[in-house]
């Protein structure tokens, strides 16, 4: 009977134990989807938060380039350049120098004919022949007037008049004279020559054409001077500096001059004067360097690139252009103060760079500046500090 009852309840218990373990399987399942689900819950809160900070990458003010170069347009123009023209009519009797010709001081350029003028100073000594004749009677007879005073033989009033007249003869004879020197010294102006020592830059004309003292005539469509000399032992050099520039001109500066036909040739310039005043339209000023040009292998009319090296300010610091935000009041940088809060200060630009600005005034090398700050971002938000990629700022030391 025993074995009987015990045949009937080891099943029984056989199953009750089966159903416990897989209440226990169940159970322990339904801890781990539970675990399951609040890790995954806690990220999910713990991203949310997170991403509820904003992020910003930060930069800092960095001193600026000890120095920059600007590069103007200048021109090259002669030390001395005389555009020469006739002092008289006449047609041309021959040239003598042509381009390019170097000449010294009183070499001649060419002669001129001038019939018209020549009868004319002809005709002015006749007349002085015959003024001097006149005088000459004028003098003999108030001499033979005044003698005849003490017999009382002419009245003074004719003897008054007789001297009148002498004295009138001899100033129509000294004006004849002056007229024939006037005429002998424009004479002079038949023979061109040069003025100075220097080289032929223009010849104008040829045999036989007609000139005065507006030059060239014969086309009258194109009034040209004769010839054009220049001196260019040394050379002026003119350029139109900004007047944010105009505090370096001064005694003492430099520059470096090319010239497209010497490319790979530097020549030095120095500071000679500048205008004192700026255009109104350019707002620059005219600056006037000069050339030692011993080797003649400049010439006038060139146009030259001219380097400038201009000192900056050691004290002005650069932050990127695109660190800065504008408000109502200016411009404003966003600095990530106590607490990783943004703290927004104002600040003053004194230049505009390539990709950086140039700041006087706002902010320190220790303040972190948020680059490139969101719109959204507003003062005392909390931030979050990323590492910006390699390479994204710029170095002001480069942009030279």
């Amino acid at each position: 009977m025993s074995t009987d009852l015990l045949r009937r309840v080891t099943p029984n218990l056989r199953l009750k134990d089966k159903r416990y373990v897989v209440g226990l399987g169940l159970i322990a399942l339904l801890a781990l989807l539970f675990l399951a689900r609040k890790r995954e819950a806690d990220a999910i809160r713990e991203e949310t938060l997170e991403n509820a900070i904003p992020t910003v990458s930060i930069t800092n003010a960095k001193p600026g380039a000890s120095n920059e170069t600007i590069t103007l347009p200048g021109n090259v123009e002669a030390w001395f350049q005389a555009p020469i023209y006739a002092q008289v009519s006449g047609y041309v009797k021959m040239w003598y120098k042509d381009y390019g010709a170097q000449v010294k001081k009183g070499d001649v350029l060419a002669e001129i004919n001038t019939p018209t003028l020549d009868a004319q100073f002809s005709q002015a000594k006749a007349a002085l022949e015959a003024e001097r004749a006149k005088y000459n009677l004028a003098v003999v007879t108030a001499e033979r007037w005044t003698a005849l005073r003490k017999s009382h033989a002419v009245s003074e009033q004719e003897i008054s008049v007789q001297e009148a007249n002498m004295k009138s003869e001899k100033a129509q004879l000294e004006a004849a004279e002056h007229n024939v020197n006037n005429f002998a010294a424009q004479l002079q102006f038949k023979t061109i020559v040069a003025p100075y020592d220097g080289f032929v830059t223009a010849r104008n004309i040829n045999v036989g054409d007609y000139i005065n003292k507006d030059g060239n005539i014969s086309d009258k469509d194109a009034v040209t001077n004769l010839f054009s000399v220049a001196d260019i032992h040394q050379l002026r050099l003119f350029i139109s500096v900004p007047e944010a520039f105009a505090h370096i001109l001064k005694a003492g500066l430099t520059a470096d001059v090319t010239v497209p036909q010497f490319p790979n040739r530097r020549f030095k310039a120095k500071f000679l004067t500048v205008a004192n005043g700026f255009d109104p339209t350019t707002r620059t000023a005219i600056t006037e360097f000069t050339i030692d040009n011993e080797d003649k292998a400049l010439w006038p009319g060139s146009y030259a690139a001219v380097k400038l090296t201009v000192p900056l300010d050691a004290n002005a610091l650069t932050v990127p252009s695109s660190a800065l935000v504008f408000q109502e009041n200016g411009a404003e940088v966003a600095i990530v103060g106590a607490e990783d809060k943004i703290h927004f200060k104002p600040v003053r630009i004194n230049r505009i760079l390539d990709g950086v600005m140039e700041l006087t005034s706002g902010v320190g090398r220790d303040d972190r500046i948020v680059n490139n700050p969101s719109a959204a971002l507003l003062e005392g938000d909390k931030v979050r500090i990323v590492t910006s990629a390699p390479g994204y700022e710029i170095d002001p030391k480069d942009l030279n």
